[in-house]
């Protein structure tokens, strides 16, 4: 059946922007549209703007304001350089010509599967390398669901084996390695139960938090410096001196049992806050036990999570400090592969100036700049962008950005991406939870991304058996029912074809069109009522087995 048109160009038309007066009032703002061009063929558009006025016969008229998005011609999108024809008819866009042109592309190896795009049964497959190759930030207000979109894609470059590091200062990442139960949500998005428990290694500062988990001891060989930043004490010079003495008569690689050991021997009363402030590191247990290899860390299709929940903030700093600076050489030198770098909470580890400098700023300057000619690919995380070091954030060429409302963080969120505009800003500040802008070099133009379901469970706390293993949640029998459906899905290996009325967005699409259509009742919408109502059938009454 041929296209039905929505509206028609009227008023100004230029090869960028158009206004078009709409025949069809259930089209919102973001809807994406075509237009044929008399030269360079289907054009994908979308709605900027609506308005609706009443015209000279009292009759009510929606006019739209659009912009040009392109049109694909071989692996370029393409403006068009010239007007589109007056009076142009203007059509819905097909799920083709927005997957093209947007370059959201199709599942294969080596993509990530965020979601649908919104309001659309069109997933969203990103690039991995063109995706986190030149560094990612994902941000958003607490609570509108920058964890769970982190989750997902962790998920992604673990399928993809893509050696993975977190700084994970909560404990919150831990949940990789525990199935989701949600199996209705996973079939609406084609997402397959899944732990990823077999590559997911945690490790912890702390013991008596997370006993399962293996110790991350590091060398204690500090600087004079780092040590006066770590003593959670001020001294005086005299005290500093004692310190400085000690510490000139180790060797290179001291343990902080042999530095206090040095101390002791010192016979002056000034050595007892300095032995008061190094017991102190002790007990963060950081530095007690066999140090951790950097290289151990890093492999492919391995996810080493570095859980500091517990730890001083000012150990936090060190740990992140020396273990992104080692990583960073190792990685310059060949010694590990290239890897996905992950800091959550980054303002506590890379602060914009005006909020203090801390031991870990540096090098994170360094990595933010440099870091992706060796492959090193950092992620900042944080609900907080405009107590992110700005030279940072502006190094993220991807930009995962959830629910934002503060103005400060819009700001720094404005200032860090290029060609952001007035509209971006107001469309991340009415965002709903779970629904992401997306700005990549991945894609040729932002996108907003109903992110997808978890195959593993957001916030569960790993469960372990006598022999240490993970155990997985015990299923009531509905939900075991729900599982094997999910898996028997899994094993015909079927690529579901979103273009049919199955999904709840499109049940939600059709509400808003139901809604358009019967509030006001006329002779003009009799035709698309009748047409709306057989699908609405097909979506709303469950088919018989």
């Amino acid at each position: 059946m041929a296209d039905e048109d929505i509206g028609v160009l009227t008023g100004s038309v230029k090869p960028g922007e158009f206004d078009l007066k709409l025949t069809d009032r259930t089209i919102g703002k973001g809807t994406f549209i075509k237009v044929k061009h008399p030269v360079y063929g289907w054009v994908l558009a979308r709605i900027s703007s609506l308005k609706t006025y009443l015209d000279d016969f009292d009759e009510d008229e929606t006019k739209a304001h659009a912009y040009t998005v392109g049109y694909r011609e071989g692996h370029q999108v393409l403006s068009p350089r010239t007007p589109f024809n007056p009076q142009e008819k203007v059509y819905l866009a097909d799920k083709k010509l927005i997957s093209d042109v947007l370059n959201i592309g199709s599942r294969r190896q080596g993509s990530i599967y965020m979601g649908y795009l919104e309001s659309m049964d069109i997933p969203v497959y990103l690039d991995v390398e063109r995706t986190i190759g030149k560094h990612m930030s994902v941000l958003a207000k607490t609570g509108a669901g920058k964890s769970y979109a982190v989750a997902v894609i962790l998920e992604e470059l673990l399928k993809a084996k893509v050696p993975i590091v977190i700084i994970d200062p909560h404990g919150e990442y831990s949940s990789l390695c525990v199935e989701n139960d949600e199996y209705d949500d996973m079939l609406l998005y084609d997402v397959q139960v899944h732990s990823y428990e077999d590559q997911v290694f945690e490790y912890t500062t702390d013991h008596t938090i997370n006993p399962h988990a293996k110790k991350f001891v590091l060398r204690a060989n500090f600087t004079m410096e780092e040590l006066l930043d770590l003593i959670p004490i001020n001294m005086t010079e005299k005290e500093k001196s004692v310190l400085y003495t000690a510490l000139q008569d180790m060797d290179e690689d001291y343990s902080l049992d042999e530095l206090i050991e040095r101390i002791e021997e010192e016979p002056t009363k000034f050595k007892w806050k300095v032995l008061d402030g190094l017991s102190e590191l002790m007990k963060s247990g950081v530095f007690t036990g066999i140090p951790t290899p950097y290289s151990e860390l890093v492999a492919e299709g391995k996810c080493s999570i570095i859980n500091l929940k517990g730890t001083l903030p000012s150990v936090q700093q060190l740990v992140v400090a020396r273990l992104t600076r080692e990583l960073f050489h190792l990685r310059t030198v060949g010694r590990i592969p290239e890897m996905f770098f992950l800091v959550e909470e980054a303002h506590n580890f890379c602060p914009e100036r005006g909020f203090g400098d801390v031991m870990s700023s540096p090098i994170m300057r360094t990595i933010a700049g440099e870091g992706r000619k060796f492959g090193f690919h950092l992620c900042v995380v944080s609900q907080r962008p405009a107590r992110v070091d700005k030279n940072v954030l502006s190094q993220c060429t991807t930009q995962i950005i959830l629910k934002v409302t503060n103005p400060n963080d819009l700001k720094a969120i404005r200032h860090s991406i290029e060609g952001f505009t007035a509209g971006m800003e107001e469309e991340i500040q009415q965002l709903n939870v779970g629904h992401a802008l997306v700005v990549s070099e991945a894609l040729s133009q932002p996108i907003t991304v109903d992110i997808r379901v978890r195959e593993t469970k957001h916030g569960a706390k790993p469960k372990y058996d006598e022999t240490g293993r993970i155990e997985q949640p015990k299923l009531d029998e509905e939900k075991e029912r729900r599982k094997k459906e999910v898996l028997r899905d899994k094993r015909r290996g079927r690529e579901k074809e979103r273009d049919g009325d199955e999904t709840p967005k499109r049940k939600r699409n059709l509400k808003d069109q139901l809604i358009g259509l019967f509030i006001r009742p006329d002779d003009e919408t009799e035709e698309k009522r009748r047409g709306l109502l057989s699908k609405v059938k097909g979506v709303f009454i469950e088919p018989e087995e």
